[in-house]
């Protein structure tokens, strides 16, 4: 069929065109672009050039829509890109940066093909390719943004997050193609689910493995969610145990038999009404009482850590939130328990370092944090204690300590949890010259905070008073 001379081409007469096979419509305003209409209909946008030695060729731009943005970002069509669907105007767009190309003796086939090929052995295509190799680079320790290897149970968390809030949505988005737009969509869709702070951990693991892709591989040439805000606001927990409350936690961990849960939540529970709690788990908590440190570092305590004659236990750098050493004096109380826990271990330790509170599976696990949470929830749902977390345990001793009941100063109270606090003064002072642990002044705080504990929960008689030491404490 011969060709038909060159015409302004307009969108009433591009959609108005009949189905006939092999017809083609050129363009007067772009040379070389055409509109061919096949016999069933289908129409597309064709740019016809010659390359520096005079072969002829066509190069397939798109599908005609009448819609500007066709079903794909408008004007996205050009040399280097796939086929898209393109108005008029974006197709007159696509052919001049293919012009383009051929004017500095280039061939837009070529560059199309070699942008396919490139695109076909990049090995992170999609934001579940970099979620891969997101988190075998920080496991392996290759990709450390803060200066040192994050945790395996940090890690653990993270991946979980993904899987569960990430992936469903996003995992299969193509990598380039993220916008703040679109992961905040997918945020909110979260949001109206009911999903509160594991929407903002989501939020943070996306904006990190961006940054991995920017900084670390170079996959990216900027991060689009950075300045994000947060897509959920979080209010600080301030839940403090009463004394009755206390009270009840520590007689209900003494005697989960005499427990039950409440027929209504019974019923919805894969484990029923009984409360099971171990006598290692009722260790592990209570020394969470006592002794006022994070669960996780509770559960991993092992015998290379204590000296139960001096009442003294270190926990390494790699386990503390910190990434220093953390010596936590042992009460009288504490010292006792922890014999307890070892005793329950005879027969299954493995080494001189072996965990106190060893997994039930495996004696070179420690207990699962999650584990320790969710025996804490079955006694306080049992006892009708509402909203309460093993970390609730921890800010309520340090409540206790600092007020007018113990008297405990806020910078030994800070020491005694562990906190990076530089109590006043500069902080590389108290970074890089203060070696001092202030063993003797934690010691006291956490030997009053016991006593007073003890007694409230009936394993100690109540003093008629019981001493201040702000004084003694004071840095």
């Amino acid at each position: 069929m011969p060709k038909l001379s060159a015409q302004r081409l307009t969108d009433a007469f591009c959609r108005g065109t009949k189905p006939q096979a092999g017809k083609s419509y050129p363009d007067a305003v772009e040379r070389g672009l055409e509109l061919r209409v096949s016999d069933a209909g289908k129409k597309t946008w064709t740019f016809r050039y010659r390359t520096l030695d005079g072969t002829q060729r066509r190069l397939l731009l798109g599908s005609y829509s009448s819609d500007p943005t066709g079903g794909a970002p408008k004007g996205s069509g050009g040399a280097g890109d796939g086929p898209d669907c393109l108005d008029l105007e974006a197709a007159r767009r696509a052919t001049r940066k293919a012009r383009a190309v051929v004017d500095e003796g280039g061939d837009p086939s070529e560059v199309r093909q070699l942008k396919r090929q490139q695109a076909k052995s990049e090995p992170i295509r999609t934001l579940d390719d970099l979620a891969q190799s997101y988190f075998a680079a920080t496991a392996r320790g290759s990709y450390m943004p803060r200066g040192h290897k994050k945790r395996a149970s940090s890690l653990n968390n993270e991946k979980d997050v993904y899987r569960v809030h990430i992936k469903p949505s996003l995992g299969k988005a193509r990598l380039d193609a993220v916008t703040r737009p679109m992961v905040r969509h997918a945020l909110e869709e979260l949001l109206d689910k009911g999903i509160t702070s594991q929407a903002n951990k989501a939020q943070a693991i996306i904006r990190q493995m961006l940054t991995y892709a920017v900084n670390a591989i170079g996959r990216l040439p900027v991060n689009p969610l950075i300045g994000m805000t947060r897509v959920a606001p979080e209010k600080p927990r301030a839940r403090v145990y009463t004394d009755a409350e206390l009270r009840a936690i520590w007689t209900g961990l003494c005697n989960p038999e005499s427990l039950s849960i409440p027929a209504e939540a019974a019923a919805i529970r894969r484990d029923g009404a009984s409360v099971q709690v171990g006598a290692s788990m009722r260790i592990l908590i209570q020394l969470a009482m006592l002794l006022l440190q994070r669960r996780n570092e509770i559960a991993g305590m092992c015998t290379a850590e204590l000296d139960l004659i001096h009442g003294v236990w270190i926990i390494p750098e790699e386990r503390m939130k910190t990434r220093r050493p953390h010596a936590v004096p042992l009460p009288p109380r504490a010292v006792e328990l922890i014999k307890e826990a070892l005793a329950l271990n005879e027969g299954r330790a493995r080494a001189n370092n072996a965990l106190v509170f060893q997994s039930r599976l495996d004696a070179d696990k420690c207990v699962n944090g999650a584990s320790v949470s969710s025996a804490l929830g079955r006694v306080c749902l049992a006892l009708g204690i509402k909203n309460g977390t093993v970390h609730d345990l921890r800010r309520t001793g340090s409540t206790i300590m600092t007020s007018e009941r113990l008297g405990v100063s806020p910078f030994i109270r800070s020491k005694v949890l562990g906190h990076s606090d530089d109590g006043g003064g500069a902080a590389v002072s108290a970074l890089h010259y203060d070696a001092n642990s202030y063993i003797a002044e934690k010691r006291r705080a956490l030997e009053v905070w016991e006593g007073l504990l003890l007694e409230i929960v009936g394993e100690r008689e109540r003093a008629s008073n019981v001493a201040n030491i702000r004084t003694a404490t004071a840095p």
